[in-house]
Protein backbone atom coordinates (compact mmCIF):
# COMPACT_ATOMS: atom_id res chain seq x y z
CA UNK A 1 0.00 0.00 0.00
CA UNK A 2 1.48 3.37 -0.94
CA UNK A 3 2.57 5.94 1.58
CA UNK A 4 1.79 3.97 4.71
CA UNK A 5 -1.95 3.35 4.17
CA UNK A 6 -3.14 0.18 5.92
CA UNK A 7 -6.43 -1.75 5.70
CA UNK A 8 -7.50 -4.25 8.37
CA UNK A 9 -10.55 -6.50 8.07
CA UNK A 10 -12.25 -7.13 11.41
CA UNK A 11 -14.61 -9.60 9.77
CA UNK A 12 -18.04 -9.13 8.17
CA UNK A 13 -18.55 -5.44 7.31
CA UNK A 14 -16.14 -3.91 9.83
CA UNK A 15 -12.94 -2.34 8.54
CA UNK A 16 -10.00 -0.39 9.88
CA UNK A 17 -7.98 2.11 7.86
CA UNK A 18 -4.75 3.72 8.97
CA UNK A 19 -3.72 6.90 7.16
CA UNK A 20 -0.15 7.92 6.27
CA UNK A 21 -0.20 10.33 9.23
CA UNK A 22 -1.33 7.58 11.58
CA UNK A 23 -5.04 8.46 11.84
CA UNK A 24 -7.04 5.33 12.66
CA UNK A 25 -10.50 4.94 11.14
CA UNK A 26 -12.95 2.18 11.99
CA UNK A 27 -15.83 1.57 9.59
CA UNK A 28 -19.12 0.02 10.77
CA UNK A 29 -17.90 -1.35 14.11
CA UNK A 30 -19.46 -4.69 15.04
CA UNK A 31 -16.92 -6.40 17.27
CA UNK A 32 -18.17 -8.17 20.40
CA UNK A 33 -20.93 -10.11 18.65
CA UNK A 34 -19.08 -10.52 15.37
CA UNK A 35 -18.24 -14.23 15.01
CA UNK A 36 -15.37 -13.44 12.63
CA UNK A 37 -13.70 -10.70 14.70
CA UNK A 38 -10.53 -11.97 16.42
CA UNK A 39 -10.64 -11.28 20.19
CA UNK A 40 -7.36 -9.36 19.94
CA UNK A 41 -9.12 -6.74 17.78
CA UNK A 42 -12.23 -6.36 19.95
CA UNK A 43 -11.16 -3.11 21.68
CA UNK A 44 -9.40 -1.02 19.05
CA UNK A 45 -7.98 2.44 19.54
CA UNK A 46 -9.50 4.70 16.90
CA UNK A 47 -9.56 8.36 15.91
CA UNK A 48 -12.61 8.38 13.59
CA UNK A 49 -15.73 6.18 13.46
CA UNK A 50 -17.34 5.98 10.01
CA UNK A 51 -20.86 4.54 9.57
CA UNK A 52 -22.31 3.45 6.23
CA UNK A 53 -25.81 2.62 7.43
CA UNK A 54 -27.99 1.71 10.38
CA UNK A 55 -28.11 -2.05 10.83
CA UNK A 56 -27.03 -3.77 14.04
CA UNK A 57 -24.16 -5.58 12.32
CA UNK A 58 -22.69 -2.21 11.33
CA UNK A 59 -23.44 -0.06 14.36
CA UNK A 60 -23.50 -2.29 17.45
CA UNK A 61 -20.24 -0.93 18.87
CA UNK A 62 -20.43 2.68 17.72
CA UNK A 63 -21.54 4.07 21.09
CA UNK A 64 -19.12 2.14 23.35
CA UNK A 65 -16.15 2.91 21.10
CA UNK A 66 -17.09 6.59 20.86
CA UNK A 67 -17.54 6.80 24.63
CA UNK A 68 -14.21 5.09 25.30
CA UNK A 69 -12.10 6.95 22.73
CA UNK A 70 -13.89 10.26 22.17
CA UNK A 71 -13.60 9.67 18.40
CA UNK A 72 -16.04 11.61 16.20
CA UNK A 73 -18.80 9.59 14.54
CA UNK A 74 -19.22 10.39 10.84
CA UNK A 75 -22.15 9.39 8.66
CA UNK A 76 -25.57 10.10 7.15
CA UNK A 77 -27.40 12.91 8.96
CA UNK A 78 -30.39 10.89 10.21
CA UNK A 79 -28.22 7.99 11.34
CA UNK A 80 -25.90 10.33 13.20
CA UNK A 81 -28.82 12.03 14.93
CA UNK A 82 -29.75 8.64 16.36
CA UNK A 83 -26.37 8.47 18.06
CA UNK A 84 -26.88 12.00 19.32
CA UNK A 85 -30.07 10.83 20.99
CA UNK A 86 -27.95 8.20 22.77
CA UNK A 87 -25.81 10.89 24.30
CA UNK A 88 -22.91 11.18 21.87
CA UNK A 89 -21.80 14.73 21.11
CA UNK A 90 -18.80 14.52 18.77
CA UNK A 91 -20.81 13.95 15.61
CA UNK A 92 -20.44 14.79 11.91
CA UNK A 93 -23.73 14.24 10.08
CA UNK A 94 -23.82 15.13 6.38
CA UNK A 95 -25.44 13.79 3.22
CA UNK A 96 -25.03 12.14 -0.16
CA UNK A 97 -22.79 14.05 -2.56
CA UNK A 98 -21.17 16.06 0.20
CA UNK A 99 -17.63 15.89 1.55
CA UNK A 100 -16.63 16.20 5.20
CA UNK A 101 -13.01 16.67 6.23
CA UNK A 102 -12.25 15.07 9.59
CA UNK A 103 -8.77 14.85 11.09
CA UNK A 104 -7.25 15.81 7.73
CA UNK A 105 -9.03 13.03 5.80
CA UNK A 106 -11.79 13.71 3.28
CA UNK A 107 -14.93 11.57 3.33
CA UNK A 108 -17.12 11.96 0.24
CA UNK A 109 -20.53 10.33 0.65
CA UNK A 110 -21.91 8.32 -2.25
CA UNK A 111 -25.18 6.51 -2.67
CA UNK A 112 -25.71 2.84 -1.85
CA UNK A 113 -28.62 0.58 -2.73
CA UNK A 114 -29.62 -1.17 0.49
CA UNK A 115 -31.80 -0.46 3.53
CA UNK A 116 -31.28 0.95 7.00
CA UNK A 117 -33.05 0.60 10.34
CA UNK A 118 -32.54 1.08 14.06
CA UNK A 119 -33.42 -1.90 16.26
CA UNK A 120 -34.85 -0.79 19.59
CA UNK A 121 -34.76 -2.68 22.88
CA UNK A 122 -38.20 -4.20 22.23
CA UNK A 123 -37.14 -5.40 18.81
CA UNK A 124 -39.06 -2.86 16.72
CA UNK A 125 -37.06 -1.55 13.78
CA UNK A 126 -37.31 2.18 13.18
CA UNK A 127 -36.05 4.36 10.35
CA UNK A 128 -32.30 4.86 10.56
CA UNK A 129 -31.56 6.96 7.49
CA UNK A 130 -30.57 5.88 4.00
CA UNK A 131 -27.44 3.79 3.42
CA UNK A 132 -24.26 5.29 2.00
CA UNK A 133 -20.84 4.50 0.62
CA UNK A 134 -17.74 6.68 0.83
CA UNK A 135 -14.70 7.70 -1.12
CA UNK A 136 -12.00 8.18 1.51
CA UNK A 137 -9.17 10.47 0.43
CA UNK A 138 -6.06 10.25 2.59
CA UNK A 139 -3.47 12.95 3.20
CA UNK A 140 -1.28 11.64 0.38
CA UNK A 141 -4.15 11.61 -2.13
CA UNK A 142 -4.68 7.83 -2.05
CA UNK A 143 -8.38 7.01 -2.43
CA UNK A 144 -10.40 4.05 -1.18
CA UNK A 145 -14.00 3.48 -2.23
CA UNK A 146 -15.83 1.90 0.72
CA UNK A 147 -19.04 0.55 -0.81
CA UNK A 148 -20.87 -0.38 2.38
CA UNK A 149 -23.70 -2.86 1.88
CA UNK A 150 -25.02 -2.32 -1.61
CA UNK A 151 -26.23 -3.80 -4.84
CA UNK A 152 -24.37 -2.85 -7.98
CA UNK A 153 -25.73 0.35 -9.55
CA UNK A 154 -24.94 2.17 -12.79
CA UNK A 155 -23.73 5.35 -11.13
CA UNK A 156 -20.68 3.49 -9.86
CA UNK A 157 -19.33 4.61 -13.21
CA UNK A 158 -19.72 8.22 -12.01
CA UNK A 159 -17.85 7.40 -8.81
CA UNK A 160 -15.04 6.04 -10.96
CA UNK A 161 -15.07 9.03 -13.28
CA UNK A 162 -15.28 11.73 -10.60
CA UNK A 163 -13.04 10.32 -7.86
CA UNK A 164 -10.89 7.64 -9.51
CA UNK A 165 -10.46 5.44 -6.43
CA UNK A 166 -7.25 3.47 -6.23
CA UNK A 167 -8.83 0.56 -4.36
CA UNK A 168 -12.39 -0.60 -3.72
CA UNK A 169 -13.65 -2.35 -0.61
CA UNK A 170 -16.75 -4.16 -1.90
CA UNK A 171 -19.36 -6.33 -0.24
CA UNK A 172 -19.34 -9.65 -2.12
CA UNK A 173 -21.25 -12.09 0.09
CA UNK A 174 -24.60 -12.16 -1.78
CA UNK A 175 -28.05 -12.54 -0.13
CA UNK A 176 -27.94 -9.21 1.78
CA UNK A 177 -25.59 -7.45 -0.66
CA UNK A 178 -24.29 -7.97 -4.16
CA UNK A 179 -22.48 -11.22 -4.79
CA UNK A 180 -19.42 -11.92 -6.94
CA UNK A 181 -21.38 -11.76 -10.22
CA UNK A 182 -22.65 -8.25 -9.48
CA UNK A 183 -19.41 -7.16 -7.78
CA UNK A 184 -17.48 -8.00 -10.95
CA UNK A 185 -19.66 -5.51 -12.82
CA UNK A 186 -19.04 -2.99 -10.01
CA UNK A 187 -15.29 -3.37 -10.52
CA UNK A 188 -15.78 -2.80 -14.24
CA UNK A 189 -17.88 0.33 -13.67
CA UNK A 190 -15.50 1.77 -11.07
CA UNK A 191 -12.41 1.11 -13.15
CA UNK A 192 -10.38 0.12 -10.08
CA UNK A 193 -7.35 -2.13 -10.28
CA UNK A 194 -7.31 -3.31 -6.66
CA UNK A 195 -10.21 -4.84 -4.75
CA UNK A 196 -10.78 -6.21 -1.26
CA UNK A 197 -13.96 -8.20 -0.64
CA UNK A 198 -15.96 -8.07 2.57
CA UNK A 199 -19.33 -9.06 4.07
CA UNK A 200 -18.73 -12.71 3.15
CA UNK A 201 -18.28 -15.94 5.09
CA UNK A 202 -19.87 -14.72 8.33
CA UNK A 203 -23.01 -16.84 7.97
CA UNK A 204 -23.92 -19.73 5.63
CA UNK A 205 -26.09 -17.44 3.48
CA UNK A 206 -23.10 -15.25 2.60
CA UNK A 207 -21.65 -17.53 -0.03
CA UNK A 208 -19.52 -15.13 -2.10
CA UNK A 209 -15.73 -15.36 -1.96
CA UNK A 210 -12.74 -13.49 -3.41
CA UNK A 211 -12.02 -16.54 -5.58
CA UNK A 212 -15.53 -16.36 -7.02
CA UNK A 213 -15.08 -12.65 -7.71
CA UNK A 214 -11.86 -13.39 -9.63
CA UNK A 215 -13.73 -16.03 -11.61
CA UNK A 216 -16.51 -13.59 -12.51
CA UNK A 217 -13.99 -10.94 -13.55
CA UNK A 218 -12.41 -13.52 -15.84
CA UNK A 219 -15.77 -14.29 -17.42
CA UNK A 220 -16.20 -10.60 -18.15
CA UNK A 221 -12.75 -10.38 -19.66
CA UNK A 222 -11.65 -7.85 -17.04
CA UNK A 223 -7.87 -8.07 -16.70
CA UNK A 224 -5.24 -6.28 -14.65
CA UNK A 225 -7.31 -6.35 -11.44
CA UNK A 226 -5.89 -7.69 -8.17
CA UNK A 227 -8.46 -9.18 -5.81
CA UNK A 228 -6.67 -9.41 -2.48
CA UNK A 229 -7.23 -12.47 -0.29
CA UNK A 230 -7.70 -10.95 3.16
CA UNK A 231 -8.91 -13.09 6.03
CA UNK A 232 -10.60 -11.65 9.12
CA UNK A 233 -7.92 -10.11 11.31
CA UNK A 234 -5.59 -9.64 8.35
CA UNK A 235 -4.00 -6.36 7.28
CA UNK A 236 -3.11 -5.09 3.82
CA UNK A 237 -0.13 -2.75 4.12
Amino acid sequence: MPGGVEITWYGHGTWGHKSPNGTRIIVDPWLGGNPKCPPALATPEVDVILVTHAHFDHTADVVPIAQRTGAPVVGKYETIMHFGAQGLENLVGFNTGGTAEVQGIRFTMTQAIHSGSISTADGIAGYGGEPAGYVITFENGYRIYQSGDTAVFGDMALIGELYRPDLAVLSIGDFYTMGPYEAAKAVELLGVREVVGGHWGTFPALTGTPAALREELGKRGVTGVTVHDLEAGGTLA
